[in-house]
């Protein structure tokens, strides 16, 4: 069991090492608003990667498929991510402070992360691809499996908790035009991302 949890955990971090939506939203939160902000956008992702994982192990027999199905849950992402990138774009000068103590702050940053996630294709398709990986070519047990995902989401929630403490500490780095610049480019990256999506899943 030991190669399985080693490789699963790498993986999750591997998975989180990429310069995606999540990447960009939990860098942002940590900075502008501290790093419980970016702690709280983790668990909305691991929850999303759960869903996905116990979707992936099932099998995706389990999961209604449906073709007008697809073009709606695509749109809603698109429409999302727009506005997400619209509002780092123009809501000015990012005050850079810590997030106060208020159970609707952590509820949007949680749904945030959780949205992100959930709403992006790829990453189902993702954990698709590791399951059929394991269970075909690796030749995995069940159990193997299971040890292999559960890992794999320590390692994604070790990573992305590890990249908002680390955003958190570089906060004296970020002026507020430094964070305001980094927020447009946050904001155009959430909005090429939506564009992508439309194409592939709505246009093409």
């Amino acid at each position: 069991m030991i190669l399985p949890v080693l490789l699963g955990f790498l993986t999750g971090v591997a998975l989180c090492l990429t310069f995606g939506t999540v990447f960009f939203a939990l860098i942002q939160n940590s900075v502008d608003n501290g790093y419980k902000a970016g702690l709280t956008i983790t668990a909305g992702v691991v929850l999303g990667d759960l869903i996905y994982v116990t979707f992936a192990l099932l099998g995706t027999s389990m999961i209604p498929h449906s073709e007008e199905l697809e073009p709606v849950l695509a749109f809603i992402g698109v429409v999302f991510l727009i506005v997400l990138g619209l509002f780092n774009i123009i809501k000015g000068t990012p005050r850079i402070a810590y997030p106060k103590t208020k159970l609707g702050n952590y509820a949007y940053y949680f749904t945030t992360g959780f949205l992100l996630n959930a709403l992006n294709p790829i990453n189902f398709v993702s954990w698709v691809t590791i399951a059929a990986y394991l269970r075909h070519s690796l030749r995995y047990t069940a159990n193997q499996q299971v040890v292999f995902m559960a890992f794999a989401l320590v390692g994604v929630a070790v990573a992305e908790a590890s990249l908002a403490i680390f955003a958190h500490k570089l906060k004296r780095l970020f002026t507020p035009k430094v964070a305001l610049a980094f927020n447009r480019v946050t904001g155009v990256v959430f909005i090429v991302v939506a564009l992508r999506l439309a194409w592939v899943k709505l246009l093409s």
